[in-house]
């Protein structure tokens, strides 16, 4: 995609429904492997399907939890990124909390991340959340670096069970939702 930095306007945040579910596959597939190489097994990145992550997106888009949302990156190539949130997973009240987010590397830098990211506070917000939090892997110091420039304040690393292992982890919080918003 050559576009120059302005071109945000360029992308549409939409929400995702169930004939959705191949495009997100395809954009979480890559995006991992473009983003966590050399942050997690490359075994673990070369075994990712497409077909398995598919199932997962068409399954949670058919039948998708209280409060939870799917919001899109589209452009005229197709979907760009994708961000899924709902009710903090620590069960904190009035807490929302973005689970995924993910944009390919070819669409970093143009402002579709912060569109994706305010839009998915504006939905949770509209549902009554107060505050918002989002997890990334401490050596992820490009998403790191992204949360901090949109005002997330970050708590202590801990360690977190995951693909591959245990990892250390940072969670980002805004108090206040209503500054993304």
């Amino acid at each position: 995609m050559s576009q120059s930095r302005g071109a945000s306007s360029s992308v549409l945040i939409l929400p995702a429904g169930p004939a959705d579910a191949e495009a997100l596959a395809r954009v979480h597939v890559k995006s991992w492997r473009e983003t966590y190489r050399g942050l997690l097994p490359d075994a673990y990145l070369a075994r990712m399907s497409e077909v398995d992550f598919a199932r997962r997106f068409r399954r949670a888009l058919t039948f998708p939890g209280p409060h939870e949302v799917t919001l899109a990156v589209a452009a005229p190539q197709g979907l760009l990124g994708y961000a899924q949130g709902g009710p903090s997973r620590a069960g904190v009240e009035a807490e929302a909390e973005i689970a995924t987010l993910y944009v390919l590397r070819q669409a970093q830098g143009l402002g579709a991340g912060r569109r994706l990211l305010i839009g998915t506070a504006r939905a949770l917000a509209a549902q009554g959340a107060r505050s918002l939090a989002i997890s990334v892997l401490r050596d992820n110091i490009r998403a790191r670096g992204f949360y901090e420039h949109l005002g997330g304040r970050a708590d202590a690393a801990r360690p977190q069970r995951g693909p591959g292992g245990v990892h250390q982890e940072v969670t980002y919080r805004w108090p206040d939702i209503g500054v993304l918003t």
